[in-house]
């Protein structure tokens, strides 16, 4: 791990310009988005590891403002053996919206991989805003229709070869919570998850996600993989591999 590489971007609430398309900050006007800061949203500071506060008691969403998170979700229930859907959730994206619906709905664990600032938005406020804001209505539905679409194609393409797969996943991952290397041009690093997340979330065999990422080394140096850490050495080289599979 390369500690200032967590702190590589700086924290800047007043712009929402720049998280990327499709998500829900992203989506509302610049003035919006002032407004509702001086309505008095504010950025909370998650160390790796923490979880965030999404339990039956609270009534909390989340904006990922920056950082990482991973959820996992336990659709037959949480026993022994159980099947779980890992899905990764970075810069811009709301967690934790089900509360919008169902209040007491704490059935998604999310846990911050890295450092993490989120904004967390009482429910009850959230709903205000969506009934009096249309705009704030579209937004949150375009973003979570464009998350729907990216899952789809990241987690659901189960017939694509492994290595389309791995290799969609980690572009998609350097481009939603990477962090550029002050020491390097071109360089993204996409810190807390290993190879035994990806394969949790693509639903493979580790070893599977471990060839994957050798031919990425092995092709050009695209992708290192460290401890719970993947280094992009050139994010558009890897979507142009991609592409080519």
């Amino acid at each position: 791990m390369h500690p200032t590489l967590e702190t590589a971007r700086p924290i800047d609430l007043q712009d929402n310009t720049g998280l990327p398309e499709g998500t829900f900050p992203r989506g509302l006007r610049p003035d919006t988005w002032r407004l509702l800061l001086r309505a008095g949203l504010r950025g909370h500071f998650f160390k790796p590891g923490e979880s965030l506060p999404m339990g039956p008691g609270d009534r909390d969403v989340y904006i990922i403002w920056d950082g990482a998170v991973q959820q996992e979700r336990f659709p037959l229930g949480e026993g022994r053996g159980a099947p779980r859907i890992t899905r990764f959730r970075g810069r811009g994206q709301v967690v934790g919206e089900a509360k919008l619906v169902t209040p007491d709905d704490s059935s998604v664990h999310t846990r911050c991989l890295t450092a993490t600032v989120a904004i967390p938005c009482d429910e009850r406020s959230f709903n205000a805003l969506l009934r009096r804001r249309l705009e704030a209505q579209r937004a949150l539905l375009r973003s979570l229709e464009a998350r729907n679409r990216s899952d789809e194609l990241l987690y659901a393409t189960v017939t694509r070869p492994p290595l389309e797969r791995v290799s969609r996943l980690v572009a998609h991952l350097a481009d939603t919570t990477g962090v550029p290397d002050p020491r390097v041009p071109h360089r993204t690093v996409v810190s807390g998850i290993g190879q035994k997340d990806i394969a949790a979330a693509l639903q493979i065999a580790v070893s599977t996600t471990e060839n994957a990422l050798r031919t990425l080394r092995y092709h050009g140096g695209i992708v290192e993989a460290r401890y719970r850490q993947l280094v992009v050495n050139s994010v558009d080289e890897l979507r142009h591999f991609v592409a080519g599979l």
